[in-house]
């Protein structure tokens, strides 16, 4: 879809953008602005969940709302209309719309037949501090974008996408240019199949109420959308092309529990997570092949080694599981670890994280402790090369010094990509961080 809107009787069609992520499609989550509103360009008019976050999307125009397309909850299409906005000279006599209410010519049918002209004003399918260098508003100056190609169905993109066919190289059929999903069947070299089952979902047809694999009545079906699906597809493929291996330890974590108690009584303390990530990181420096990933290309396997440390902390939220990274973490002392870490959890509990938080990282912990387990099988957290995993911390009969005692236990785990390193390097990296755990002082006075 173009960046630039389009001009209707009722006021300019902001369509919604490609956040920067190849978006197919984004759950609306609230809407920000109502109906009669005046906003002004780049206020947040909407926040939508894509697959790695929840997103303010801007005004690209200034005016009166006039009509919202979609209820929260709705999932939209990318190139869909999202908002119409009455800016002079477009409509601002214009009675304004109810939410979802659409023109004499849906604007959706409108967006779908017709593609928007240079002459339309605003920038349009952009986020803050992108768009078109037509001035559209006062103070408002900004780079120009690229024109992407004109398509508005998601099962179009995606059909292109699976077939590895670059819409960019189509000149679509309708009109104005609009990409068709004959236009990529022809690229294919297929005929259009009318009434698949796709486009049968798609239209919610259904072929009975009882599964016919397990003879229970189906009560509901629930796509993945959003940070599901992608989760999903993430996982899938870190199971199918990386060849994990775990080793795991046995950790008593007494004498570190005590040092933060310690520390606590005086003032505030790092937490346990905090000193983990430290002894994490100077593992790092220790075992760097942990910390590179192993890349493909022209038919060649290479391994890239990193500078720094981009620290990922998996973390359970509403939406499901994400991991916030921490970047360039090597260098900082725990304190600084638990004040940085403690900031991107509470930006991502609340769903506050954007895309560049959530991802670039080169090493993952996983804390499923909080969960109240001791181990796991964990996935590694691609293209990364391992990820370590801490379990719950509790009191167990543990033998010291020929006598057998009450101590603070935990399981430390660490899954790793066996391409980029041998087991060696894998269970030196995770008896270095358990014998610091089990001598916090010492090692820390090292660091």
């Amino acid at each position: 879809m173009n960046s630039q809107g389009q001009v209707q009787a009722n006021g300019q069609v902001f369509f919604l953008p490609d956040l920067g992520e190849g978006l197919v499609e984004a759950e609306l989550v609230s809407w920000l602005v109502a109906v009669g509103d005046t906003v002004h360009i780049d206020q947040p008019i909407a926040e939508v969940e894509t697959a790695k976050s929840v997103v303010e999307v801007p005004s690209p125009y200034e005016g009166t709302v006039t009509i919202l397309h979609g209820a929260e909850g709705d999932s939209l299409e990318v190139g869909k209309p999202l908002i119409t906005i009455a800016t002079a000279g477009t409509g601002e006599s214009a009675e304004p719309a109810e939410t979802g209410e659409l023109a004499d010519q849906p604007a959706s049918e409108s967006a779908a037949e017709s593609a928007p002209t240079p002459e339309s004003g605003g920038s349009g399918n952009v986020l803050v501090g992108y768009g078109s260098t037509e001035p559209s508003g006062p103070g408002r100056s900004r780079p120009a974008v690229r024109q992407a190609p004109l398509v508005v169905s998601p099962l179009v993109r995606k059909l292109a996408q699976d077939h590895g066919i670059a819409l960019s190289e189509i000149h679509g059929s309708g009109s104005d240019g609009l990409i068709l999903r004959s236009d990529v069947e022809a690229v294919m070299g297929s005929e259009p199949a009318a009434g698949s089952e796709t486009d049968r979902e798609q239209a919610g047809e259904v072929s009975g109420v009882v599964d016919q694999r397990t003879g229970l009545t189906v009560v509901g079906r629930r796509p993945l959308t959003g940070l599901k699906k992608a989760a999903a597809a993430a996982l899938v493929r870190s199971r199918r092309e990386i060849p994990d291996a775990t080793v795991w330890v046995d950790v008593d974590a007494t004498l570190l529990v005590e040092l933060r108690r310690g520390m606590k009584a005086k003032g505030v303390a790092p937490s346990l997570l905090a000193f983990i990530a430290r002894f994490a990181v100077a593992g790092l420096g220790r075992f760097p092949e942990l910390n590179m990933q192993l890349v493909s290309g022209d038919g060649q396997d290479s391994l890239v080694e990193f500078a720094g440390i981009n620290l990922g902390f998996a973390t359970q939220t509403e939406r499901g599981l994400v991991v916030p990274v921490l970047r360039n973490a090597q260098g900082r002392t725990a304190r600084e670890l638990g004040e940085a870490i403690g900031a991107l959890t509470e930006r991502a509990l609340g769903a506050h994280s954007g895309p560049a938080e959530l991802s670039g990282g080169t090493f993952t912990i996983n804390n499923y402790g909080v969960l109240g387990v001791d181990g796991s099988a964990a996935i590694i957290n691609s293209p990364e090369a391992a990820m370590l995993g801490l379990g719950r911390i509790m009191d167990k009969p543990w033998v010291v010094d020929g006598a057998l005692c009450v101590r603070k236990m935990t399981e430390l785990t660490l899954a790793f990509d066996h391409r980029v390193c041998d087991g060696a390097v894998a269970a030196g990296f995770l008896r270095f961080v358990a014998d610091a755990m089990e001598n916090p002082a010492g090692v820390l006075a090292e660091l």
